[in-house]
């Protein structure tokens, strides 16, 4: 095995936390994993990583040696794909993380045209609202929608979507107008979350205002949410990629128009090692191009 896969080998073991993890993306044993870290080690004449039976841990020198590789290995397949660009095509194995609502109201639509575009090309779609870690649990991109986290990975703008604060029709008729945020307190709120939101923030005067929100119904699906609005258990904050449709059939009207909150932007979050793959790059440029066609305001 030559210096180069060594040096792959390296950054799986340090991205995914352990041999068993690299061995399992590698399609290797954890044993071959480990005696090539050895082996790289004695060729370096250094510790990269320190080992125990619970984790491993990088070793500054291991983290140095880390950081510097990656770049290499970046190097090395962009100038693998420059050398192949004019017969090269997206190919392999795609593992995309996305919200649970997003993806079934508009990433579902969007597979089945890349896909027959690029017959070498796989997927492995994974919906959850939980915040996935791309780099221990071995996804290549994910979509987030809302402020991001600080972090290494590379974000690209996607769009955003407005947040509506909305009911149904006959919800609206047989209680209170709403004049104003504050007025949400006399109104059953239909709420996301186990318990995590206790507070809408509006706008005022271009500043954030925070109106406590309480109601007897919680749930971590926007779907679900605007469904039960819809069949008049409350109002419910919800984002127009969910609730657009359903408002221009008349099933839910908004209200408190003039204080709405911040747009949530949507991005697609990559790995730095993995934004000259060729598939990254293509697929990114294909939400681009698709999402900024849909109005999600």
């Amino acid at each position: 095995m030559s210096q180069l896969e060594d040096m792959r080998l390296f950054v799986a073991i340090v991205e995914r936390g352990s041999f068993t993890a690299a061995a399992d993306l590698l399609g290797l044993s954890k044993q071959f994993i480990s005696r090539r870290l050895m082996h790289l080690e004695e060729h370096l004449k250094v510790r990269l990583i320190n080992r125990s039976t619970r984790r491993l841990d990088v070793t500054p020198v291991g983290q140095a040696y880390y950081e510097r590789v990656v770049r290499i290995l970046q190097d090395v397949e962009e100038t693998e794909q420059i050398i192949s660009s004019q017969r090269a095509t997206p190919q392999g194995t795609l593992r995309l993380s996305a919200p649970m609502s997003f993806g079934t109201l508009h990433l579902g639509a969007l597979m089945p045209t890349f896909l027959a575009r690029y017959p070498d090309v796989s997927f492995e779609l994974d919906l959850s609202d939980r915040r996935t870690d791309l780099l221990e649990e071995g996804f290549d991109m994910a979509i987030r929608i809302g402020v991001l986290q600080d972090s290494t990975l590379i974000a690209r703008p996607l769009g955003s979507s407005e947040m509506v604060t909305c009911c149904s029709p006959d919800y609206l008729a047989k209680h209170p107008v709403l004049e104003s945020p504050e007025s949400l307190s006399g109104h059953e709120c239909l709420l996301y979350g186990h318990g995590r939101q206790t507070e809408w923030v509006y706008q005022r005067d271009g500043k954030p205002l925070r109106v406590p929100v309480q109601g007897r119904y919680r749930v971590n699906n926007g779907e679900l949410l605007a469904e039960a609005a819809m069949a008049g258990l409350g109002i419910t904050l919800l984002p127009t990629f969910i609730v657009g449709p359903y408002m221009s059939q008349g099933r839910l009207v908004e209200v408190l128009q003039d204080f709405r909150p911040p747009a949530l932007n949507i991005h697609a979050l990559y790995p730095q090692h993995r934004q000259i793959s060729l598939l990254i790059r293509t697929f990114s440029d294909y939400l681009h191009e698709v999402l900024l066609l849909r109005s999600f305001h």
